[in-house]
């Protein structure tokens, strides 16, 4: 590379680095403007101890799911939950309010208009995270990792901790039934899996995304059925839930992307394996077609809500997602001889 190139290739880094560093501080503005939405139901954050894995989440109606979403995370290691309920109707507020290792915050304002729950719990993981791991999840998702189900998040942190790693990367993995979504009944404490044991193993397209270094994955049953005439609007796959936390980061698009960028690199660009881990994805117990028909009139949930309508319309027609080349569930050793998490060098 001549001299000349070279020059406008360092510019244009560290224009793009300038660039990002003014994002994430406008990031952290708009959460810290937007702490005034939220009303404290039940703050028992003193009981935060130094070294306490964290959660955060916002969530709205999700009173079915809440016992085995708290009791899956208890078991992997997380001490203390702060989440935002966003004017639940069902009961989820007072669950949770009931639980003694969690922190709850109410709001009644737009879902979308708050990045998607990110900018309030952007306030929380700045005043409460700093230091701390913390994972960011939805109700509808179940974090799982290679050993997990013996060797619980102190000892994935504690050696994330001894290799300079401050995240850890995750891919959502769409779990589905064989049949009508609507045949397979759940029962609030069951475990998801043992309804939706079926998932996609192989149509999955990855590119890294230039700007913000992060990847950027899609498939699954979603862009099987319904984004077919068009892939490339599918949901993304990838994120970055797991993270060291410090009051100056924030998340751009969900947990899917993060700044500093540098905590996107969960990957090895060289060709080799990072550890990685899966979130088990459960959106599609029975009561989604009902769930549908309310978002697709709240219009709340993507950024441009009229390119979703036929998803939601054919969720409403409850669907059945299973297909002959679906894969059936059977644990985490499994799900990495597929390729789909690593240990990378963790053994």
């Amino acid at each position: 590379m001549g001299s000349g190139a070279q020059f406008r290739a360092q510019a244009a880094t560290l224009s793009m680095a300038y660039r990002l560093r003014w994002k994430r501080r406008r990031l952290l503005w708009r959460s810290f403007r937007k702490r005034r939405q939220l009303t404290s139901i039940a703050d028992r954050t003193r009981a935060i101890r130094p070294g306490a894995i964290l959660a955060f989440s916002t969530m709205r109606n999700e009173a079915l799911r809440l016992p085995f979403f708290l009791d899956h995370h208890r078991k992997l290691g997380v001490d203390h939950f702060l989440i935002v309920d966003n004017d639940s109707s069902d009961g989820t507020r007072d669950y949770l309010a009931a639980q003694g290792d969690v922190s709850l915050w109410h709001t009644p304002h737009s879902y979308r208009l708050s990045r998607f729950g990110v900018d309030w719990l952007t306030w929380l993981q700045m005043r409460h995270g700093h230091g701390h791991w913390c994972l960011t999840v939805d109700a509808d998702e179940m974090l799982i990792y290679p050993f997990h189900d013996t060797r619980p998040l102190p000892a994935l942190t504690d050696w994330l901790d001894r290799q300079g790693v401050a995240s850890f990367g995750a891919l959502m993995l769409d779990m589905y039934p064989k049949g009508k979504l609507s045949a397979h009944s759940y029962a609030a404490g069951d475990d998801p899996c043992d309804t939706l044991q079926w998932f996609d193993a192989g149509n999955y397209m990855i590119q890294k995304q230039d700007r913000l270094e992060n990847l950027w994955i899609q498939g699954g049953p979603r862009a099987r059925l319904f984004f077919d005439e068009n892939p490339r609007r599918a949901p993304t796959m990838g994120k970055v839930p797991l993270v060291k936390w410090d009051r100056r980061y924030a998340y751009v698009n969900s947990a899917h992307a993060i700044l500093p960028r540098r905590l996107n690199r969960v990957y090895d660009a060289a060709g080799g394996e990072y550890a990685s881990g899966i979130l088990l994805h459960t959106k599609f117990l029975h009561m989604i077609k009902e769930k549908s028909a309310e978002e697709k009139q709240r219009r709340e949930h993507f950024a441009n809500s009229s390119l979703y309508d036929a998803y939601y319309d054919r969720l409403t027609g409850d669907p059945d997602l299973w297909c002959a080349r679906s894969t059936r569930y059977r644990g985490w050793r499994h799900i990495e001889a597929l390729g789909l998490m690593s240990r990378g060098t963790w053994l």
